[in-house]
């Protein structure tokens, strides 16, 4: 390993990895090592090597140099844990960012300067250099389209906030300017979000346009030309993972950030996950134990049926959390790591009262919803003590068994199991699959019953049930279905929010079945605010 020093942050060193005079950077510590590896392939797969990644911390330093990926030394000494979003630390990395921009600008190198929660779709290098004259081009959180194709968004029409997570800059006087005045800005007062900043000085003057048709304004200082990437392409978490805006105006995306999520660092991970856009180590698609996995089973006027409104989303969501509540005991007394089921919602959830979805978005109902809008993806992973709550369930995405990663050894080691009524012709309690290898299984199996029956297919890497619908009866032994139950009582979060209440979100219940006559409706007390543990 070379001295700390050879790791300094010099033209020289950024020099060696330019490309067409453009530099790709992100930066993180250690707790972030598998986002950076994921953002890393995603662009080394495209062709784009022009990259350079800052460490926060020596160990994230030290394991990238030995992967072979270049870094430099951003000299801050952080923990190596992760940082949630608006912690003080969150705040400390949101200065680093702004330091780097007003570092590398002077240089004379393009940047593009990205977070480690987001990943390349496309490259995004020949889209950047159809607007030379942009001084900045800055993502959005808009969510309703400005544009149908790919031009860069109305600046007339995005009222939301410009995002940082993904910028272009040029090394012009007034991008340098504005990165300098930026810095200043946050050194001055330490409790200015770096984004909040960033737009005070972007729009303190908006306007006029800089020409007819590039669709750049001008901005800041009346001489920095800035232009808006769309949000249909240069996706957030909302016009991905919620309306996929670009499906809907066929359009090829360009990017994803993990922005509008419910679960901290883990929820961006499993979004990922679920877009097939994460990169995890071969173990991560064959763990001991094997895989269970069912078909979910929704009636059609359950997802179709009637308007679609607060009753009606929670008589979707949980009849499908009833299903996945019974395979999360099937997975965890035959200690199996549960394949999740594509969830569908009615609403989107937000953080505040809304009218179902957000006007103006292009959010189809039904959609696909991603798992942290009604399940807790970093509860569901969190270490628990055992002797309180049981053992941990592993759970994986939905399209695991869909993932291109997935081993031909896993995908060839398959039962399918049928369930069938008892008494009903070939439905017996037996090992024996039948002539195209399906195993008939009766409902309403007991703990000893799967135990015996499926001890003979320890051995099968994936265990696929045809429904979960009275699958199981429950866990004879009191203590273990005691534990069970408040484990995954906590697995559920809440949907956000009903508009004239507060508080205005309703709690999910995994246990809703057992409550005669519940109903989704918020906390009418302070007392009853809280999970239904």
């Amino acid at each position: 390993m070379p001295p700390l020093e050879t790791f300094k942050l010099t033209k020289e060193l950024v020099q060696q990895r330019v490309k067409d005079n453009v530099i790709v950077v992100t930066f993180g510590n250690f707790a972030f090592m598998d986002f950076i590896l994921s953002w890393v392939k995603s662009l080394s797969d495209k062709g784009v090597d022009n990259l350079l990644i800052g460490a926060m911390d020596t160990k994230l330093l030290e394991a990238l140099y030995w992967k072979g990926i270049p870094v430099f030394d951003m000299g801050s000494h952080m923990s190596t844990i992760d940082v949630g979003w608006g912690s003080p630390t969150f705040h400390k990395m949101g200065r680093e960012k702004v330091m780097l921009i007003d570092s590398i600008l002077p240089f004379g190198f393009e940047l593009l300067m990205c977070d480690t929660d987001m990943v390349w779709l496309k490259n995004p290098l020949p889209y950047l250099a159809r607007f030379p004259e942009a001084d900045v081009l800055t993502s959005s959180d808009q969510v309703s389209p400005t544009v149908v194709d790919d031009r860069l968004d109305d600046w007339r029409q995005t009222g939301a906030a410009y995002n940082i997570g993904i910028f272009h800059w040029r090394p012009t006087p007034s991008s340098i300017k504005l990165a300098k005045e930026w810095k200043e800005m946050l050194v001055a007062d330490d409790k200015v979000w770096d984004q909040n900043g960033f737009n005070d000085l972007v729009r303190r003057q908006l306007g006029p346009p800089v020409d007819e048709d590039s669709g750049l304004v001008f901005a800041y200082d009346g001489e920095l030309k800035l232009g808006l990437l769309p949000a249909s392409i240069f996706c957030s978490g909302h016009t991905y993972f919620v309306q996929a805006m670009y499906q809907q105006l066929r359009l090829e995306p360009y990017a994803v950030h993990t922005t509008f999520q419910y679960a901290g660092t883990d929820g961006k991970r499993h979004r990922l996950r679920e877009a097939m856009v994460f990169y995890d180590p071969p173990e991560y698609y064959d763990t001991p134990g094997g895989f269970l996995a069912f078909k979910p089973n929704i009636p059609k006027n359950m997802m179709l049926d009637g308007e679609h409104n607060i009753e009606s989303h929670f008589a979707l969501v949980n009849y499908q959390i009833k299903q996945i509540r019974t395979a999360l005991a099937i997975a965890s007394l035959l200690g199996r790591t549960l394949v999740m089921p594509p969830l569908w919602c009615r609403l989107d959830r937000l953080w505040f009262g809304h009218p179902g979805v957000l006007e103006g978005s292009l959010t189809r109902q039904p959609f696909l919803c991603p798992l942290d809008h009604v399940f807790e993806v970093n509860v569901m992973l969190k270490e628990f003590p055992e002797e309180e709550l049981g053992p941990a369930i592993n759970i994986r995405e939905y399209s695991f068994l869909d993932n291109p990663s997935m081993p031909k050894q896993v995908k060839d080691s398959w039962l399918d199991v049928h369930l069938c009524q008892e008494g009903s012709i070939g439905c017996e309690v037996s090992n024996s699959t039948n002539k195209a290898g399906i195993l008939k299984f009766p409902k309403r199996g007991t703990e000893e019953t799967f135990k015996t029956v499926f001890s003979h297919f320890k051995d099968v890497k994936v265990i696929q049930f045809s429904s979960m619908q009275d699958a199981f009866l429950g866990f004879t032994d009191k203590t273990k279905e005691e534990r069970f139950r408040k484990r995954v009582k906590r697995y559920t979060g809440i949907w956000c929010c009903v508009v004239d209440h507060t508080p205005g979100h309703i709690y999910y219940d995994i246990y809703w079945d057992e409550k005669p006559g519940w109903k989704p409706k918020p906390p009418q007390t302070p007392e009853e605010d809280h999970p239904p543990l």
